[in-house]
């Protein structure tokens, strides 16, 4: 019986201090792009870079908000598969911006699909100022 409710004591521990990990995840990760940046970030960059289009090698108009539309604030739709993208503003999505290895798969994967490259240490730190300010 001890065992169940120090089980669930921590299970809402956790739970309760999730929305605290994502600040502190997007700040050591900021923290980490200052430095190979050297430069202060702005969510004004970050908005526009969003926003940005770029030309894909076949052609095709792509930016963040093709699949994430221009409010991250608001569900998105994958282009090619039309699965539905959640919110990736934490202030509407507690879940979003939690986990360093899978902000970093994202921004990997997803800055070489719209920007045709991986984004710079500048741009992520831009475009994480930008989520976490809405």
């Amino acid at each position: 019986m001890k065992l169940n409710i120090t089980i669930i004591v921590s299970g809402l521990g956790f739970i309760l201090t999730s929305p605290v990990l994502a600040g502190d995840t997007v700040t050591t990760l900021l923290q980490e792009y200052h430095t190979q940046a050297a430069q202060t970030f702005s969510a004004d960059a970050g908005r526009q870079l969003w926003n940005q289009s770029f030309v894909a090698a076949n052609g095709d108009q792509r930016s963040c908000s093709t699949c994430h539309t221009s409010d991250p604030a608001q569900a998105g739709k994958h282009t090619r598969t039309g699965k539905r993208i959640e919110p990736l503003a934490p202030s509407v999505n507690p879940e979003r911006l939690t986990e360093t290895r899978e902000i970093r798969k994202w921004l990997k994967r997803n800055c070489k699909w719209t920007l045709g490259r991986e984004c710079t240490a500048r741009e992520k730190g831009d475009l994480l100022t930008y989520l976490n300010s809405l």
